[in-house]
């Protein structure tokens, strides 16, 4: 049975508001724990720079998104009849509707560009390394339940890119052998994209998504808060042989509350401005957050001459799109020369060695017997799961990019630019060049993380400090 809590006493001489917060703490007391424990004395690395500020900021939008589809969900008809026509009356006739819709349309764009540039900043300054794996994992997890909410949404305005588009994708999970027609129809609850897809997607996006969401942020902080964070030099903070003052805080960190809710407050001021001068000089943001296409309602009876995702989704649809007949043949040559190289290089009795090559052997037959277009969608969903393995693909002796040989940087860039260029290609019509060009991007990004094991230990690291780096501003 837990102690009981004895209550805290103020001076009658006290304040009002101090007469008010002990009066709450003494009724709510694991509400102030949550704070000191998570703010107050919750102690981060005192060398922080602006790539910190990411996480904080995906966070606000992220309460932009669910208060601003509360109040659409209010004036909004999940019916295929109805559904782009409640969209224009938000849009029209709803007092200030039209800014709440562009708010949560411009929110989407940015909730992808804030996480984008979060999981770079991880990826750079090594903070998937061990002990933080889960808080990695977790990470990985939101940003595919980030996606789910925003393919289902996407089908919502019930545009001609939003119906084409889902009709697109949901037909991908068809060419999953033997369950795929049966998944796509289970996904569609129809034959055709229609009213019940519609009433699908719309219970998923306003209710079990953002649950999970919302469950995998908290286990994302908590997680984060255990074993404390990661910082541009990679070094720990806290732990055996670390310095500390004589009340045991550590002397390479400061409180979180107020030196980092000052710093996140000047990011978030700074994102408003950016976020507000769109919402009303540019929502469209030619036609990259909002497609022209998608004012037209949708038509089942006509196709659009170009079907895209939206901006977030074509780095994948691009490797989707990249995997033909031709392009098998150069996976196939990837699994013989992977395996071959495996087999030579690693010290495994000759019974293993005959295992790995019968399952290269295996994989080979499966790739040449098996669609294309189902290898397809298998590399887009590999693109996102291979990052939850980043953790046991990273095996550099430093953890952060400043100690990492010079060439390392130049390896992350090349990395960044090809994801651009994946993102780009996915956007324009499919052409020869197009698709060669993508082909090698969709090489380099898996070859990026399955080479990491070896590219990574390359070059001579250098010198790591004991302490973190800082010079005060």
């Amino acid at each position: 049975m837990a102690a009981y809590r004895e209550f805290k006493e103020v001076s009658p001489n006290a304040s009002a508001g101090a007469k008010t917060m002990n009066w709450l703490e003494n009724r709510f007391p694991t509400a102030f724990d949550a704070y000191r424990v998570h703010m107050s004395e919750y102690y981060a690395p005192k060398n922080f720079n602006f790539w910190y500020i990411f996480g904080s900021l995906a966070l606000l939008v992220l309460v932009i998104q669910i208060v601003t589809g509360i109040f659409l969900v209010m004036h909004y008809k999940p019916d295929a009849a109805k559904a782009f026509e409640s969209v224009e009356y938000i849009m029209r006739d709803v007092p200030w509707g039209w800014l709440i819709r562009y708010m949560h349309s411009t929110g989407a764009s940015a909730f992808f560009i804030v996480v984008y540039l979060h999981m770079f900043r991880g990826l750079m300054y090594g903070s998937y390394r061990k002990p933080r794996e889960l808080v990695w994992i977790f990470g990985c997890a939101i940003f595919l339940a980030l996606m789910a909410e925003a393919f289902m949404g996407y089908l919502l305005p019930w545009g001609q890119m939003s119906y084409w588009g889902a009709q697109v994708i949901v037909n991908l999970f068809s060419a999953i052998p033997f369950i795929g027609p049966d998944l796509a129809l289970l996904i569609r609850g129809d034959y055709v994209v229609g009213d019940a897809t519609l009433n699908r997607f719309f219970s998923f996006h306003v209710i079990a998504v953002p649950l999970v969401l919302l469950g995998l942020v908290v286990a994302h902080l908590l997680a984060l808060h255990d074993v404390g964070s990661n910082n541009p030099d990679g070094i720990e903070i806290k732990g055996p042989g670390k310095p500390v003052d004589a009340n045991g805080h550590p002397l390479d960190g400061v409180p979180f509350h107020p030196y980092y809710t000052v710093h996140d407050i000047l990011g978030v001021g700074i994102f408003l401005f950016v976020f507000t001068a769109i919402i009303f000089f540019a929502p469209e943001f030619g036609g990259y957050f909002l497609e022209y296409n998608n004012f037209i309602p949708a038509d089942p009876l006509k196709t659009p001459a170009h079907i895209a995702p939206v901006w977030y989704f074509t780095p994948f649809y691009s490797m989707l799109r990249a995997i033909t007949t031709e392009m098998m043949y150069a996976l196939i040559a990837c699994v013989v020369l992977g395996a071959g190289f495996g087999v030579l290089k690693a010290r495994l009795p000759g019974i293993m060695k005959a295992i790995v090559l019968g399952a290269a052997a295996v994989a080979i037959v499966l790739m040449l017997s098996i669609d294309a277009k189902f290898w397809g969608v298998v590399v887009m969903g590999g693109a996102v799961i291979i990052l939850f393995f980043l953790p046991w693909l990273d095996h550099s002796p430093a953890r952060s990019i400043r100690y990492r040989p010079d060439w390392h940087k130049w390896v992350y860039a090349v990395f960044v630019i090809n994801f651009v260029i994946l993102a780009y290609l996915g956007v324009q019509p499919p052409s020869p060049i197009g698709e060669r060009v993508s082909q090698v991007g969709t090489l380099f990004y898996f070859g990026f993380f399955l080479l990491m094991p070896w590219w990574s230990r390359l070059g001579t690291p250098k010198p790591v400090p004991e302490r973190v780096t800082f010079a005060a501003h």
